[in-house]
């Protein structure tokens, strides 16, 4: 079987990037990553996709008069790498789901989701909402994204407990420490799925 074709959307650090490419290295994901995408020219994932010699791509938004333009000339972009899915890791702009793609893109939220997602919900504000409601429990979702924020159907929740001394930094460790074995065992899960019931390339 062929190694899955993943296309990574960032905003940031590129830290889930960088999981990804460690479950690849390691044998725990047979995939591959034709293609960066950007929505920022100064976030860092930006160098660390370039180190580790990825093609990586710049799409800002704000680039564009119109956000059908942009929209458009992202999708054209993914599609021209031929993904079998597209990988929302730490991806802050909102892509409404164009109809080649629908039930291709899945994203991780820092949080057991419906709980504290939606647009504004991400990083380290999700932890301190979290911390400030006093929940005992926390978490991450990867979910199937589709044109609201944090709203798709999920596929996976892996809890993570909050401990009474937590501060932001420490729960936000713990949580990604689950969201980095997470992502790469749903992404090959969901992906076994679609084999049987969709073409395995765009």
């Amino acid at each position: 079987m062929k190694p899955l074709r993943l296309v990574v959307l960032l905003s940031g650090g590129g830290r889930t990037l960088l999981n990804l490419l460690d479950a690849i290295e390691a044998g725990q994901l047979s995939a591959e990553v034709p293609l960066v995408i950007s929505s920022r020219r100064s976030a860092q994932g930006v160098a660390r996709a370039g180190a580790r010699g990825l093609d990586v791509q710049v799409v800002r938004p704000r680039d564009f008069d119109e956000k059908s333009a942009f929209v458009a000339h992202q999708t054209g972009l993914i599609l021209g790498a031929r993904p079998d899915l597209v990988i929302m890791a730490g991806y802050l702009v909102h892509y409404p789901v164009p109809p080649e793609l629908r039930g291709r893109i899945l994203n991780i939220h820092p949080s057991l989701l419906p709980l504290h997602g939606g647009r504004g919900c991400y990083g380290d504000r999700v932890h301190a909402a979290v911390l400030a409601a006093g929940e005992s429990v926390s978490g991450c979702t990867v979910h199937v994204v589709d044109d609201q924020y944090d709203h798709g159907p999920a596929l996976a929740r892996t809890e993570v407990p909050v401990l009474p001394d937590d501060d932001v930094d420490a729960l936000a460790a713990r949580v990604f420490a689950a969201e980095c074995a997470t992502y790469p065992r749903v992404i090959a899960e969901y992906a076994a799925t679609l084999d049987a019931s969709a073409p395995p390339r765009l």
